[in-house]
């Protein structure tokens, strides 16, 4: 029997309703939200797959996956990488709920909770040699599965801080979706080697350093406004030996290529160098720390932040020219 038109009219819509009340909700894979982890920390594609194993097809087809389930865009294509989107972010805090359940069930031998995974720094040369590496080791005398890796640059905080979880950095940055914390003052002062002052004297007041070569950054190359203004109390230095590495500038300053503007925490290692007008010209700066949010989180990542606040803390008088 063929129901009148009207009847059809009125009976489709509620057969339409109920079968879509019946069809199964699709639920984000809690693999594609491990995955969406991966790539919101690292913020590539590249580094996430090969943190988790596999190929960028894999974590393209991931990732399109989670977007399919949870009705829009995760991830927003920026200048070198992957930012988060505003539903990236709810679905990355899902994500960590799942890593931490995961995790919970991994213990070391004496039964306490294990850490596991790489973190990735980036600070100047000198905090790398002497505050991170000692901090990093540190962190994996306690959790051996956790592996860090640190890249020597004197730079800005990026804003994209792509495959990268710590920057350390010299001045307070301008960052943007990162935290921010103030790790500690270290200060520079000028430096030469015995041999070198034995032949040319001393410097007697900051206007005498006009007839003294200097060694220290090359001017054009230098990124940081911080120490680009170091060098603002004697202008009329010539330049001497002049490089991106802070290591180059000690060891040419021993090696008598003039007055050196070195952090005092590496100058004061060396007892070939003597220290020069100390209560004239000792130049303050400060050391950052910039992480994502979503980062810190990570309990790799929080400890290798804690061992290296403690570094700072028990460095406090050598990075100040005073140990």
């Amino acid at each position: 029997m063929q129901l009148p038109r009207a009847a059809m009219a009125k009976t489709a819509p509620g057969i339409c309703k109920n079968a879509e009340m019946s069809s199964p909700v699709r639920r984000p894979s809690a693999d594609d939200l491990l995955v969406l982890l991966a790539v919101g920390r690292t913020g590539r594609y590249t580094t996430a797959a090969d943190e988790l194993g596999l190929n960028h097809t894999t974590i393209s087809r991931r990732i399109a996956a989670l977007e399919r389930a949870m009705g829009g865009r995760v991830l927003a294509r920026v200048a070198g990488g992957w930012e988060l989107t505003d539903l990236g972010r709810e679905a990355l805090a899902a994500a960590e709920a799942v890593e931490t359940a995961v995790r919970s069930l991994a213990t070391d031998a004496a039964g306490q909770r294990a850490l596991e995974g790489v973190v990735r720094i980036s600070a100047t040369d000198g905090f790398s040699a002497y505050i991170a590496a000692p901090a990093a080791a540190a962190v994996q005398r306690r959790h051996p599965k956790v592996a860090v890796e640190i890249v020597a640059t004197t730079r800005r905080a990026t804003q994209q801080r792509s495959g990268l979880d710590i920057e350390v950095v010299v001045g307070e940055p301008k960052v943007h979706r990162a935290k921010a914390l103030r790790l500690g003052d270290y200060c520079l002062g000028l430096y030469a080697s015995r041999d070198y002052l034995a032949e040319h004297g001393h410097p007697t007041s900051v206007a005498d350093l006009q007839r003294f070569p200097l060694v220290y950054f090359i001017d054009a190359m230098l990124q940081v406004d911080d120490l680009d203004l170091a060098t603002s109390f004697a202008p009329a230095m010539r330049e001497s030996v002049t490089s991106t590495n802070v290591f180059v500038h000690v060891e040419a300053t021993r090696a008598a290529a003039g007055i050196g503007l070195l952090p005092c925490f590496m100058a004061d290692r060396h007892p070939d160098l003597e220290r020069v007008l100390a209560a004239a010209v000792s130049i303050r700066l400060t050391y950052w720390l910039v992480t994502r949010a979503e980062t810190l989180r990570r309990p790799e990542v929080a400890a290798v932040v804690d061992a290296i606040r403690d570094r700072v803390r028990e460095q406090h008088d050598v990075l100040l020219g005073a140990g």
